[in-house]
């Protein structure tokens, strides 16, 4: 079977260039003790209305096996959901240390057992990049379209990973994903705003 990481990679250039980013992505690999190489794409800037400047970092690693539930008595190297994750910031401030927070996350599922999935809230108990106030990430459907693999692989899914800070993840604990991300829209948030400030829900 085809290695499902060049699948991926070939359906991500080609979902962002029919979105006018035709430029290869800059590209960073990050490594773990135990755990194979993860490499995070950066495609843009994006120039879409409402988008502008925007910078869409993807992983691309975590979809090579499927990801287990913990529970289960045994791992099917085969069937299981996959998944990698895309963060999009507008530029302007540093990200340094972004790409080695997102190949966290996408190690999770390896080195934690963790199923990711929409309305998950994956806590880094760190910033996710230097100085940044925002210490984990929220999961949730992003526009880039599922990936079928050949069968009997289930698809990639390409979950959004939006930052949020202590307090917006105690909300979230509190009182669910989507009533956070109802706060955003209520208070005009901008979540793709890397200096934005923490949302205090009410």
């Amino acid at each position: 079977m085809t290695d499902p990481l060049v699948a991926v990679a070939g359906h991500l250039r080609a979902h962002f260039s029919s979105l006018g980013m035709d430029s290869e992505p800059d590209v960073a690999s990050v490594t773990f003790l135990g755990v194979e190489r993860i490499d995070v794409l950066r495609f843009g800037p994006d120039h879409r209305a409402g988008l502008d400047g925007v910078f869409h970092h993807v992983t691309l690693g975590c979809s090579r096996y499927p990801m287990a539930d913990p529970s289960a008595p045994m791992s099917d190297p085969l069937l299981g959901p996959r998944a990698e994750v895309v963060l999009s910031l507008r530029a302007g401030a540093s990200t340094t240390g972004l790409a080695r927070t997102l190949g966290v996350v996408a190690a999770t599922p390896a080195v934690e057992g963790v199923v990711l999935g929409p309305g998950a809230l994956v806590d880094l108990s760190g910033p996710l990049w230097a100085e940044a106030p925002f210490t984990a990430v929220l999961l949730g459907d992003s526009e880039v379209p599922n990936l079928a693999l050949t069968p009997p692989r289930d698809p990639v899914q390409f979950l959004s990973a939006v930052p949020v800070t202590q307090t917006e993840g105690a909300w979230v604990r509190l009182k669910g994903a989507e009533a956070m991300r109802q706060a955003w829209t209520d208070d005009c948030v901008d979540v793709l705003d890397p200096g934005r400030r923490a949302q205090r829900p009410g």
